[in-house]
């Protein structure tokens, strides 16, 4: 792994100075993503990544493409990059191959046209760094050529969904029905209230009647 170290002199009233080193750990370093292999049908295009850091910089960067064809490297494409934000000029050898890069974005994709299963195979992207004293790296991009790609199986999605509906659907019932017995039971409490007031008042009606009958023959004659 590449080291390059900064020094920074800082003076004191006493003349005296102190050396601070700031390390940057990683030099010139070739990636060509996350998923190194992809598969693509037959006849399609596709887009092969490549991206490149540096930890102090480029001048004159050169970078190629290279296909592995069982053993022999037929390069695709070549340039320099002279510096950081500068447009290469790219000699291209393929002519379905397109560069479609920018050095402003530190990216050295190409896009292959029209594949075929002849196309299968590893691509390398190169990249050499003479501001590094000529330090290089490389990446590997696997292509794998197929008549259709894989169906991806949604049954086991499906399934799930339809447990997940009918669970949510189950507790609305359940939570409607809920709803509707308290309504009616809130419902007969209010009848049943209502026929208890009306019972009372009757039963102090007809006492009050009663007693007033009683008074009433209990009334000496004069």
């Amino acid at each position: 792994m590449h080291e390059c170290s900064l020094n920074l002199k800082i003076g004191s009233a006493f003349d005296k100075h102190l050396f601070i080193g700031v390390w940057c750990v990683g030099g010139l370093e070739v990636s060509t993503g996350k998923v190194s292999t992809v598969e693509a049908m037959n006849g399609s295009t596709v887009l092969l990544p490549c991206t490149y850091s540096s930890c102090i910089g480029i001048k004159n960067l050169y970078f190629n493409w290279h296909y592995n064809d069982n053993g022999t490297m037929q390069k695709l494409c070549e340039a320099v990059i002279p510096v950081e934000g500068v447009e290469p000029r790219v000699s291209v050898y393929h002519d379905r191959v397109d560069f479609v890069g920018s050095s402003k974005k530190n990216n050295l994709s190409i896009l292959l046209w029209n594949i075929s299963f002849e196309d299968e195979g590893e691509y390398v992207c190169f990249a050499k760094n003479p501001k590094e004293k000529n330090r290089n790296h490389s990446a590997v991009f696997t292509l794998k050529v197929v008549d259709q790609l894989k169906e991806v199986d949604n049954t086991l999605t499906v399934i799930i969904v339809s447990v997940v509906g009918g669970v949510i659907g189950l507790v609305i019932i359940v939570m409607v029905i809920k709803a509707l017995v308290v309504h009616f039971l809130l419902k007969d409490d209010e009848k049943n209230k209502e026929c208890l007031v009306s019972s009372s008042g009757n039963d102090n009606t007809e006492n009050g009647l009663s007693g007033a009958k009683a008074d009433n023959k209990a009334t000496p004659k004069a």
